[in-house]
């Protein structure tokens, strides 16, 4: 059974509660001394819990007596006190059957007064202990400010255009920018002369046929900047020529030695399968070089494999590494002495690898050609005897280009060097004789340079160093060439 002072506070706090007993009946001076107390209770500051139970003394008292917390909260109610300060004293305020009513005009008045900056107040204090009641005012005040702005919207289009209210200050910016695209279009369309599609129109000679309009709609052909661009390589040729002299002032070397070199390089760009236009720098930069610099015969090799290997570098998707060229040199240099060797040549060169290819000038005329296949193929090769024989050495490469395409279309009878050809090839037919006169003495006389002759004996050239051979012998008596059976070192020794 419990206690019975527990037993008399809860009945106690039952009865003051409840609603149906005429205990808590309030009379007039009752209520008047209520709101008294209420009112200087609201002055006062709020407490936290810990002073509020401190105090009361006698709840403290209790505390220490039963060590429960939850009876100092109850002993309030025993005593007909109410807590100072928290939610649950407001609340229960609102919530007491009094029989007090609110003043509604006085709570009215001052929410239209203050309407502005209550709506500011309720949200800024949102959670706070009076936040109850102004959920509630500030969805009233949300509703009818809606409710006034949509009736003023419909109050606006109702009324004629010469007495609606000005718009809003975003409505405004988007009229003045509309009229302002507006105004810019205008003034384009007046002023703005549209761009007219670009036609080339290129004088060409009588009988020439122009080869690149076909390829205008290709980007890749870049048939706009054709001519250009040729010409532009004629130009650079006269600065990439090395000395045809310059065994002059070589020691150790010559040009047999230049051969067998070159001969071995032809194996080694063989064998790594690398591009024509590598084989033909690599040259380049040998002659080049040795025509500023005296090379010893010992060193001769270091500079053919490096240069090589510069060319490489500058023309290849993926170039071979350094140590492959110290292989095929038979380790013979190290791979020190090879960059070392690359520095001191670059430098020698003033870091200047602008070369012309040939390859560029040979598919030019190719193109004229109508890009016969086995034109091309037997050209290459024609082309290719200008790196060994130093005889062509003076001659610039798109020269050189020229005569083996003549030469070469000469062998399949391919038809006349007409005015189209020439065109494109930039030279006529008395310019390239001399130079493919020199292609059919070098066919005409026995085969010095094995490697060479080997590469291009293959199906995959079309046995083009048989078929030129062959024809060289058959027709060299027409072209004034005598003591074929002479082979070039001792023809030009």
């Amino acid at each position: 059974m419990p206690p019975a002072g527990r037993t008399a506070r809860s009945r106690i706090a039952a009865n003051e509660n409840d609603e149906n007993t005429n205990s808590t009946r309030l009379t007039r001076a009752k209520a008047a001394a209520l709101d008294v107390d209420i009112a200087q209770t609201a002055k006062q500051p709020l407490q936290s819990k810990r002073s509020a139970v401190n105090a009361n003394p006698a709840a403290s008292r209790r505390r220490a007596a039963l060590g429960d917390v939850s009876n100092v909260g109850k002993s309030g109610a025993v005593e007909g006190k109410k807590p100072v300060g928290g939610k649950t004293g407001l609340v229960s305020k609102a919530a007491q059957p009094t029989g007090v009513q609110k003043n509604t005009t006085r709570s009215t008045s001052t929410r239209t007064v203050l309407g502005a900056k209550e709506t500011k107040t309720e949200v800024k204090r949102t959670g706070s202990g009076s936040g109850t009641m102004g959920s509630g005012s500030q969805k009233r005040k949300i509703t009818a400010a809606t409710s006034t702005v949509k009736t003023d919207v419909v109050a606006e289009e109702n009324e004629p255009s010469r007495k609606r209210a000005h718009t809003s200050e975003t409505e405004q910016k988007k009229h003045v920018r509309s009229e302002s695209k507006a105004i810019k279009v205008q003034v384009e369309k007046e002023y703005v002369v549209e761009p007219q599609p670009q036609v080339i129109e290129q004088e060409l000679p009588a009988g020439v046929k122009d080869l690149d309009s076909e390829d205008l709609n290709d980007p890749l052909m870049a048939a706009e900047y054709a001519t250009e661009i040729f010409e532009y390589l004629r130009d650079l040729e006269c600065k990439s020529i090395p000395n045809p002299q310059y065994m002059d002032h070589q020691d150790d070397i010559g040009w047999r030695t230049r051969g067998i070199l070159i001969d071995w390089l032809i194996e080694v760009h063989t064998r790594f399968h690398l591009l024509p236009e590598t084989l033909f720098l690599a040259i380049n930069i040998i002659d080049r070089f040795l025509s500023g610099k005296v090379v010893q015969l010992d060193r001769l090799q270091l500079v053919g494999i490096t240069a090589m290997f510069i060319a490489s570098k500058y023309e290849e998707v993926l170039s071979p590494h350094v140590a492959n060229f110290k292989h095929v040199a038979d380790d013979g240099f190290t791979e020190e002495e090879i960059l070392s060797a690359e520095r001191y040549i670059l430098g020698s060169l003033n870091y200047d690898l602008s070369y012309p290819n040939p390859m560029n000038f040979l598919r030019r005329i190719s193109k004229a050609d109508n890009y016969d296949i086995p034109t091309r193929t037997i050209g290459k090769y024609l082309m290719e005897i200008s790196l060994l024989d130093h005889r062509f050495m003076a001659y610039r490469p798109s020269h050189v280009a020229a005569a083996a395409m003549y030469l070469a279309r000469l062998i399949f009878d391919r038809g006349d060097w007409d005015e189209t050809v020439a065109y494109y090839a930039g030279y006529t037919e008395e310019e390239v004789e001399p130079v493919f006169e020199l292609m059919v003495d070098y066919l005409a006389r026995p085969v010095i340079h094995e490697a060479f002759y080997k590469k291009y004996a293959s199906k995959k050239f079309l046995k083009a160093s048989l078929v030129t051979r062959n024809w060289a012998k058959q027709n060299a008596h027409i072209f004034g060439i005598q003591d074929v059976h002479l082979s070039l070192d001792e023809f030009t020794s």
